[in-house]
């Protein structure tokens, strides 16, 4: 399987794997590692802890699929959505929105190759594509 980093290089990310032994390799909360692609949309993997960085993204829809933990998105205008292991939701494009887990929370993300990790914000913890790419 291949991935692209949207500027034309692809990069083989790997045959057959499972989540929880991509979910081993990620050592950084908030920084997500890309384990797929399927057309134009990544499949990552990341670890959170804490509070990270409202934020939104204009042009593209976010999936949050939590395996393991408990994460609560606040939404700006809406409710907040709280998930439980095996829930995901779809952040929809242009809603800013701020991830919160209380406890380490292991998630799968699917979002287009053009979503930028912090959105509309750049912060100290923003990680760009390049360092999201499997190295192995």
């Amino acid at each position: 399987m291949r991935a692209s980093t949207g500027e034309g290089k692809d990069v083989t990310v790997m045959n057959t794997t499972t989540i929880a032994a991509e979910l081993a390799k990620v050592t950084d909360h908030w920084t997500p590692r890309i384990i797929g692609q399927v057309n134009d949309q990544y499949v990552k993997v990341a670890k959170l802890l804490g509070e990270f960085v409202w934020h939104a993204h204009e042009n593209e829809d976010e999936l949050f699929w939590v395996i393991s933990g408990r994460l609560r998105i606040q939404l700006e205008g809406h409710d907040e959505v709280v998930l439980e292991p095996g829930e995901f939701f779809v952040v929809p494009r242009g809603v800013r929105h701020n991830p919160i887990a209380e406890e380490e929370v292991e998630l799968v993300l699917i979002e287009t190759v053009t979503t930028a990790h912090t959105g509309d914000v750049v912060v100290d913890r923003t990680v760009p594509i390049e360092r999201q790419l499997p190295t192995s």
